[in-house]
């Protein structure tokens, strides 16, 4: 299966809480809710759309256990993701949890590189990285990720968690579809491709 991110990030980088402000306040966080603002028809569709390809979920556990708290309670019928959200196979990397609530659930246990190798030698389309930005950034380090989506919204948050923080490594990026929507978000999906190439400026 290949590894797809699907990310929402402010200008400035940072994927903390884009769904409230209560969503996530680690380290103190207080200008969550950034996304909401933007979200409209454009990008609800493109986001199903994503969401028709993948096979199962990855996900670290403070977002494993932020969705099973919240998916489950969604009873909206005609809400355009929560049938899938709560049906696909969901796989959790975790060392401490010691059983999913939210069924179906996979813990992927021990080195999380390795858990996620294996995982991605499976056979079927992709497994989707939603949230998880530390998890999503190591196995992009790792080179376990096939395919980036990011919806960037038009703000600058100036604090919270950055979403690509792995300084030891460089990663390039080949850019594959685009499209801003109405509300002004900039949808963008990468493929990786190795190493980011490097050259000298020699004038035009």
């Amino acid at each position: 299966m290949r590894i797809a991110m699907t990310q929402f990030v402010t200008l400035d980088g940072v994927s903390q809480g884009p769904g409230s402000a209560e969503e996530d306040a680690t380290d103190g966080f207080q200008r969550g809710g950034w996304f909401v603002p933007h979200l409209d028809e454009t990008f609800v569709r493109q986001a199903s759309d994503w969401l028709d390809l993948a096979d199962g979920l990855l996900l670290g556990r403070r977002t494993y256990q932020a969705f099973a708290r919240d998916w489950p309670q969604i009873t909206d019928p005609d809400d355009p993701f929560t049938e899938r959200m709560n049906g696909l196979p969901k796989y959790v990397v975790s060392n401490t949890l010691a059983a999913g609530s939210w069924h179906p659930t996979t813990v992927l246990r021990g080195d999380p590189v390795e858990a996620v190798g294996a995982l991605r030698a499976r056979p079927g389309r992709e497994v989707q990285i939603h949230g998880s930005a530390r998890l999503a950034s190591a196995l992009l380090a790792a080179g376990l990720v096939d395919t980036l989506r990011l919806a960037v919204a038009p703000a600058v948050i100036g604090q919270g968690r950055r979403l690509l923080a792995h300084p030891d490594t460089d990663v390039a990026l080949r850019l594959v579809k685009h499209e801003a929507t109405p509300s002004g978000l900039l949808l963008l999906e990468y493929e990786t491709a190795g190493s980011a190439p490097r050259a000298e400026y020699a004038g035009v």
